[in-house]
């Protein structure tokens, strides 16, 4: 796409379409990666699509992964799981090749501290590495020595290091994917909207016949006509549900997980670090991200599916901890830049509470036809969003609630902002106030683009400055909210008080 082809997105034009008696073919509840992808496959096959998220697009779970494309390497430990990782792996490799702006192959090293540990890791990451034959492989799997490990891992903790194992996996930027396909799916004639949470759902003769939004700018709730719904509100799936009936069981159990971003300076390298070994259960990464390095994650359970979680300063001690045993350079609370945390949407039919933790729930997703003509998609991760659209879809068309039509979205490309590069203006504006004006200008181009509504929406998605630096952030804030009013930004002065003058007497 040139800029000259690149269509603005009126929002008041879209709401124009809702308010109009039509019946759509597709409304799919929630702007996540599930959502969006649902979306871009219905509206790829020429469904009459209307897509609704509460907050902005991504502003949940979505924005808040490890920034990881993979099949999931702690999932090797279960050949339970193996057909899971394959597939993911398969999704791995097509969205390198539909969105090689925002997906790429990233190399990782799983430092030796042990004897024989160096072996053990080769021949099990050498099989997952396998398991993406007939032309899904991003790179190869090697052993290395201790001095090709600190040469190719530069901060990597020396003392008893025995050497190292390199593997290739994905790295992406989870929130401007999102963002990309949202606008994958409105070139495509769907119609996405930002605040518009859904407050209704009417349903007569075992069919749910409409949904009701209210738009969160103006207080407009707008009642949309329907064939058929999607509910991908991720960890709010229970909620929509239960709109349509209030007993309905619960779905999904809810965990957290939490995320640090410190100086590149603890490890200034290209490869990210795996760490295959914590009290949690989990593995933890370590990983260059936009000119940082980000380390996480971790699994707590959440009784809540609040919108706005946080990471709890226990996890904050619990990551610098772990991560402190694989770094030359001891990390301290001073050194967190920032923290961000999200809420995973765990699949548990058995009921919330189960004896485990939500670590050992699994990832897999479930695509569930309920309530006549509504479809819950469920559980899943980022990496199997594609492949979860397209079975969600085939569901719906094999229950006769949509016409057939063949997916296209293996070969789809996904859109790629032609005017800006959001990449290298967010690292500027990181290092300093001198690429303020760049912001201003980007934040006016996506609000008359890519529907950032608020300074949030700019500095948190469409730019991860809000993941990366809370100082900068703040300090832009006020900058971008004007730029999207269109108004000056005044300049905060300091306060003069008016002194009481007091004579003395003279000497």
């Amino acid at each position: 796409m040139s800029e000259q082809d690149l269509k603005p997105i009126n929002r008041e034009a879209l709401l124009a379409q809702l308010r109009e008696d039509v019946e759509w073919d597709v409304v799919v509840i929630g702007g996540g990666a599930t959502g969006v992808g649902i979306a871009v496959d219905a509206a790829s096959r020429g469904l009459k699509t209307v897509l609704l998220e509460a907050q902005d697009f991504s502003q949940g779970t979505s924005s808040r992964s490890t920034k990881l494309i993979h099949g999931g390497v702690r999932y090797m430990k279960n050949p339970r799981d193996w057909g899971l990782v394959r597939e993911a792996l398969k999704e791995r490799r097509i969205l390198i090749k539909n969105a090689p702006h925002l997906v790429h192959s990233k190399p990782f090293i799983l430092p030796c501290y042990e004897k024989f540990e160096r072996e053990f890791y080769t021949v099990g990451l050498g099989f997952y590495s396998a398991m993406t034959y007939g032309g899904y492989n991003i790179g190869k799997t090697s052993s290395l020595s201790r001095e090709k490990t600190i040469e190719r891992l530069p901060g990597v903790k020396t003392d008893g290091l025995m050497g190292g194992v390199e593997f290739y996996d994905g790295q992406f930027d989870d929130a401007r994917l999102t963002v990309a396909l949202m606008r994958t799916a409105f070139e495509h004639g769907a119609v996405p909207l930002n605040y518009m949470p859904v407050t209704g759902i009417e349903r007569k003769s075992g069919m749910i016949r409409s949904v009701t939004a209210t738009d969160k700018m103006t207080g407009e709730a707008i009642t949309i006509k329907c064939k058929m719904v999607f509910n991908a509100a991720g960890a709010w799936v229970d909620p929509i549900r239960r709109m349509v009936d209030p007993e309905a069981a619960t779905l999904v159990q809810v965990s957290r997980g939490s995320h640090i971003l410190l100086d590149k300076s603890f490890m200034p390298a290209e490869s990210g670090m795996l760490i295959p070994k914590t009290r949690d259960g989990r593995v933890l990464f370590a990983i260059p991200w936009h000119g940082m390095l980000l380390v996480g994650t971790t699994d707590v359970p959440q009784k809540e599916a609040n919108f706005d979680p946080e990471a709890s300063e226990e996890e904050i001690n619990f990551i610098i901890e772990t991560a402190s045993g694989y770094l030359a350079k001891p990390i301290t609370r001073e050194d967190v830049k920032a923290t961000f945390a999200g809420l995973r949407p765990l699949f548990n039919p058995q009921a919330t509470g189960s004896a485990g933790g939500t670590a050992k729930v699994s990832r897999e997703h479930a695509v569930i036809p309920e309530y006549g003509n509504m479809i819950t998609v469920t559980g899943g991760k980022w990496t199997a969003y594609r492949g979860m659209a397209e079975h969600a879809i085939q569901v719906a068309i094999n229950r006769n609630l949509v016409p057939a039509g063949l997916c296209v979205t293996k070969d789809l490309p996904i859109y790629k902002d032609p005017v800006f590069d959001p990449a290298q203006i967010e690292i500027a504006a990181e290092a300093g106030p001198e690429a303020d004006d760049q912001v201003i200008a980007y934040a006016r181009h996506v609000r008359d683009t890519e529907l950032a509504q608020t300074a949030e929406d700019v500095l948190f998605r469409r730019l991860r400055l809000g993941q990366m630096n809370e100082a900068r952030t703040q300090a832009l804030m006020a900058k971008v909210q004007a730029a999207l009013e269109d108004r000056d930004v005044v300049e905060a002065q300091p306060e003069v008080v008016d002194a009481e003058v007091v004579e003395t007497p003279e000497a």
